[in-house]
């Protein structure tokens, strides 16, 4: 009975999803923001009481988690995704106001867990929760630890120094004698880290504290600069005066976090993100919370999006491969590489009820995204060559020990992730191809790809080949020949 019914309202062009979304968020009051009064219990949904009594205590049950509940980690520190004041009963902010919307539209009540972003991965390891939404950054690291959702919005990083005319150069602020305070264990940590490298960069547990960092204390000298994102930046101005910002520095997303078991969870919160997005109640969050207006999860976007995750892995693989002695070039696996992405996308196609779009255009643009990622791993093994010591051979058994470690790596963390990533552009390609997305223009795909520095022909192809694809007049595609025996599912690296 159930299916007769959804499969009545997709026939009536009634997205089951979408209609869940939609009410889901018409629940939400629409004066709730980050800098409102205090929490509204209706934001919880009408299990409110029993989640508020859940507050603040860490999950100890099994990775999957409890039937009836979502156990959603937030820090409480990074407004305007998650603030939760000492004196509140249940955080609040963009971030979980996303997160009860998700937990209404399963039918499942929400259990905070809160979590310190230095114990963030150890926390998402032991399974201590299903997903964390509290403003996490997509980071290479972290996609080989856990899976990510599409982005859900977009920031950059931002220094705060005392107001001048003109403001220092990021170069002057990159010297020994300079002291620069970030929150401790967080992406921005690392951030100050890789661009600032000679300042004396401080970490601070409490990011609530960062701050106050500027200010001198007994036996502690004043922090010159505080490094935060171009979401926190604009509050922190309004807080303290006398400041000004530099940057963005650097381009960034936010997305949810899912432990590697709760892969099935992750896609399906994808489906809805999709959804969210097409029925504009994503974009009317995220301007109710003064985030950035860019629709991450239009399927174009998330799809440039996936595939700068995907880039990003690039550099492990090219470690990995370097340890086991693997090398870069593999014709054969390139091609049952390309075999599995036609595969993948004509199964998310027949998934979606949709025409799979021509397998020559899909193979034209998995194709570049090889390319892309041979020249990635290329880079790293030149620079690693040219900083190599001279140390004398190793042992036989340490040779031995580094190639089953490295095979390990890649086999064991990174293909994994890989192939998680692969489905994801496949069904993103679907969802692209029969969206109402613009064609990106070369200089789009640039700016999506920038971090990884490829030479321009390759950009161009990604681009050429992304807009052959949604170009591509949707029509009954001949199915693509079937990959070899046992490759069905290759990592493309």
């Amino acid at each position: 009975m159930i299916e007769f019914i959804l499969n009545f309202l997709r026939d009536a062009r009634l997205d089951p999803v979408r209609i869940a979304s939609a009410i889901a968020f018409a629940l939400i009051p629409l004066g709730q923001g980050c800098g409102g009064g205090g929490y509204d219990a209706t934001l919880a949904g009408p299990d409110a009481s029993s989640e508020t009594a859940a507050s603040g205590a860490r999950a100890t049950s099994a990775t999957t988690g409890p039937a009836s509940g979502l156990r959603i980690a937030t820090s409480g520190d990074y407004p305007p995704f998650s603030h939760w004041p000492d004196s509140a009963d249940a955080p609040r902010g963009f971030s979980v106001e996303l997160a009860q919307a998700y937990a209404r539209s399963r039918k499942l009540r929400v259990e905070w867990v809160r979590f310190r972003w230095p114990e963030l991965a150890q926390d998402l390891a032991a399974g201590r929760f299903d997903l964390a939404l509290s403003g996490v950054t997509v980071r290479a690291d972290r996609s080989i630890a856990g899976r990510f959702s599409l982005p859900v919005t977009t920031s950059g990083a931002v220094l705060l120094v005392p107001a001048n005319d003109p403001p220092p150069a990021t170069s002057e602020l990159n010297q020994a004698s300079v002291r620069i305070a970030v929150n401790a264990g967080g992406h921005l940590e690392r951030v100050a880290r890789r661009l600032f490298p000679a300042a004396r960069i401080e970490a601070v547990a409490d990011n609530d504290a960062v701050l106050a960092r500027l200010d001198p204390q007994p036996g502690r000298p004043a922090a010159d600069a505080v490094l935060t994102d171009s979401l926190e930046a604009p509050l922190w101005l309004r807080a303290r005066g006398g400041l000004q910002a530099i940057g963005p520095l650097t381009r960034d997303r936010k997305a949810a976090w899912f432990p590697i078991a709760r892969e099935d969870e992750a896609r399906r919160f994808d489906r809805w993100l999709l959804e969210l997005e097409a029925t504009g109640e994503l974009a009317r969050l995220r301007r109710r919370h003064g985030l950035a207006a860019e629709a991450t999860a239009r399927p174009t976007r998330a799809l440039l999006a996936s595939l700068d995750e995907r880039l990003s892995l690039m550099t492990d693989v090219a470690r990995s491969k370097q340890l086991s002695g693997a090398a870069v070039e593999d014709p054969a696996r390139e091609e049952r590489v390309l075999g599995s992405a036609g595969v993948a996308t004509r199964e998310a196609a027949e998934r979606a009820g949709r025409t799979p779009p021509d397998p020559a255009v899909v193979d034209r643009f998995f194709r570049a995204q090889i390319e892309a990622a041979k020249w990635i791993q290329r880079r790293f093994l030149a620079q690693a060559d040219a900083s190599d010591g001279p140390d004398g051979p190793a042992p036989f058994q340490a040779i031995a020990a580094r190639r089953a470690e490295g095979r390990r790596e890649l086999e064991q963390r990174i293909r994994p992730a890989l192939l998680f990533l692969g489905d994801r552009i496949a069904m993103l390609v679907v969802e692209s191809v029969h969206s109402q997305d613009s064609a990106p223009s070369n200089e789009e795909v640039s700016i999506a790809l920038a971090r990884h520095d490829l030479p321009e022909g390759l950009r161009r192809e990604i681009a050429e080949s992304l807009r052959a694809l949604l170009r591509d007049e949707i029509r009954s595609a001949p199915a693509p020949p079937p990959p070899p025996a046992g490759t069905d599912r290759a990592a493309n690296a």
